[in-house]
């Protein structure tokens, strides 16, 4: 049994050799065990390939301003082990924390005998909707890949919402958009309604079904709500309802992301929540999220973003043009060897005139000297260890850029705002 949180965390860590298993059985039975805490909470899932977190911000901001108890359940953490499951932007207090998993433990251990041991993440889970089946009055949770297989997707939610359907993870939701649509389609539920960002008519046709097969709604933005650009800010749009909003985070994907957001509210109103719609969006205006666009330091200014994906790093070049057209443009890239590099460093051998490869601790991370750097013209400089990278940069005057995996912003951050 546990007692302290460094126990806790390397119980997490030595999990972490179980890697990732497909298929639900573990995560159901597991919960079974613990009587069932996730139909206890309730909850809107989120999936998508990109815009999932920014749209959980936008929406956790609103219902905050309202009074609403709001947990988070998150992956991949900016701030430890706690910071995967936060109430009210707290982090689950350690004591929780280390309760929770000792009532856990037990059936994991039952569960080890008989070869069908639960992954890190499974267990996570559990201690999560344990969690939140005793403290939050709505809960969002952010799937972790994918969506019909992806352990989060072991409860019923009120909402659903599926933010994109892009090309990532293609070892393991497959290498076309209607592969990564059918997983992402799982999260729908009979009868929850299920908000959708802007999709290909391909991948839209599968979650269609997906729906039509569930008997679940569907809203759908540019169809069912939609927002318009007016100067720095939109004009958002759904029935009779009308809001306009100006953004405080950058980059004009967020325009999409923060109409999911306000339809997340309307269709909530419809279900009752009380909601002061002026609270709301002055929250959703304020709202910044880590990670995403963030200058972490200044003097060199240093700003982060993590585009793990190829449409995230085209979301990121748009951004970079906007903000710092005249910048001298230097980038620090460190990503997971199973996403697709090639194509990404491709879009940043097209823009950036400087660009380091670097490397991080990750049993998923890259080797940058396996990549075939005469393909990338203007890849300068390999280092696999960034901490030696940040610390030549420190001194410049320059503006840099660091992108890549969100695990390898995590530990940017960290330098910059910890260290530095």
């Amino acid at each position: 049994m546990f007692s302290t949180l460094q126990e806790v965390e390397l119980f997490f860590k030595q999990r972490q050799r179980l890697g990732m298993k497909p298929g639900l059985e573990r995560i159901h039975g597991l919960l079974n065990k613990l009587g069932n805490p996730e139909e206890k909470m309730t909850a809107i899932h989120l999936a998508g390939t990109n815009g999932k977190g920014s749209t959980l911000h936008f929406i956790k901001a609103a219902l905050m301003a309202n009074h609403y108890q709001v947990g988070v359940f998150t992956s991949p953490s900016f701030h430890g082990l706690r910071g995967h499951i936060l109430l009210d932007d707290k982090m689950i207090p350690e004591s929780e924390l280390i309760s929770i998993l000792n009532k856990v433990y037990p059936y994991v251990s039952e569960m080890d005998k008989v070869g069908n041991g639960p992954t890190e993440f499974e267990v996570l889970t559990a201690v999560a909707f344990s969690y939140f089946a005793e403290n939050g009055e709505i809960i969002l949770v952010e799937t972790g890949m994918g969506g019909r297989f992806d352990t989060t997707n072991s409860f019923h939610p009120i909402l659903s919402i599926i933010t994109n359907i892009a090309l990532d993870h293609t070892d393991y939701l497959g290498a076309t958009r209607e592969e990564i649509a059918y997983h992402k389609a799982g999260i729908i539920k009979q009868h929850s309604p299920v908000i959708l960002g802007k999709i290909e008519n391909g991948p839209l046709s599968v979650i269609v079904e997906e729906a039509r097969n569930n008997q679940a709604p569907i809203y759908r933005l540019g169809e069912d709500f939609y927002f318009e650009k007016n100067g720095g800010k939109i004009i958002w749009k759904s029935g009779d309802g009308k809001h306009s909003v100006n953004l405080m985070m950058k980059g004009v994907h967020q325009y999409s992301n923060v109409s999911l957001a306000l339809q997340t509210l309307k269709l909530l109103e419809e279900l009752d929540y009380n909601l002061d719609w002026l609270q709301a969006i002055d929250a959703m205006e304020k709202t910044e999220l880590p990670g995403r666009f963030e200058c972490v330091h200044r003097k060199p200014t240093v700003v982060v973003d993590a585009a793990h994906n190829p449409d995230g790093i085209k979301a990121f070049l748009h951004t970079v043009q906007k903000h710092y057209p005249d910048a001298e443009k230097h980038v620090i890239v460190a990503m997971f060897q199973d996403k697709a590099t090639e194509e990404m460093l491709h879009l940043l051998n097209g823009y950036f005139d400087y660009i380091t490869l670097t490397s991080f601790d990750h049993p998923r991370a890259w080797n940058p000297f396996q990549i075939e750097v005469e393909h990338f013209s203007n890849v300068k400089k390999i280092n696999t260890d960034y901490i030696d990278v940040f610390d030549h940069i420190i001194a410049d005057e320059k503006i840099y850029f660091i992108t890549g995996s969100l695990h390898f912003i995590t530990e940017a951050r960290r330098y910059f705002l910890e260290n530095v």
